[in-house]
């Protein structure tokens, strides 16, 4: 399989994951409480109680399940982004543009720990909903959420930072119209 296949079907089944989710942020919504990130970034024992209150046990079952779907949500994503940043790390290597073109992991690794920060995330969200863990799992699942959007704010950063220097590579070589 090429990276580029590899991209098209990671992409579409991260697209079509992050659709059910929205689906199932949307019934989160609907029950009067917040949708699943604030409960992600809770933090604390008392205001994740707060939030599944709000839910009730039909927001609870939802909230559930879209954690369960996140698993392979996380794994589609994961690996389009980590396909798509070698990509442009292997661009910006041909380019000779050594500044975006560090050593072949290091731009890699913040997308799989982006992923692996996520599934713990899920996993102490899962015992919240069920009432184990204590003040301990919606604080270490905050700590992940939080260390999981640095993680993936830094992909993103480089992601434009490659596109953006590509786009003006691009537009110098592009002769003018007559």
């Amino acid at each position: 399989m090429t990276r580029r296949l590899a991209l098209w079907l990671t992409g579409l089944g991260a697209l079509v994951l992050f659709v059910a989710l929205g689906v199932l942020d949307q019934r989160l919504e609907q029950t009067g409480g917040p949708g699943i990130i604030p409960f992600e970034v809770a933090g604390s024992l008392k205001r994740a109680q707060e939030i599944l209150a709000d839910w009730g046990p039909d927001g609870r079952d939802t909230a559930r399940l879209s954690l369960w779907l996140d698993f392979p949500f996380l794994a589609a994503y994961g690996a389009f982004l980590a396909l798509a940043v070698a990509a442009l790390r292997d661009l910006a290597a041909r380019r000779g543009w050594r500044r975006l073109a560090p050593a072949r992991a290091l731009v890699v690794l913040p997308v799989i720990g982006a992923a692996g920060l996520d599934a713990l995330e899920n996993l102490f969200l899962l015992l919240t909903i069920s009432e184990h863990g204590g003040s301990t799992s919606p604080r270490l699942a905050a700590i992940f959420a939080a260390l999981k959007f640095a993680l993936l704010g830094a992909t993103v950063v480089y992601i434009l930072a490659v596109s953006a220097r590509a786009a003006v590579s691009m537009r110098r070589a592009t002769p003018p119209a007559r």
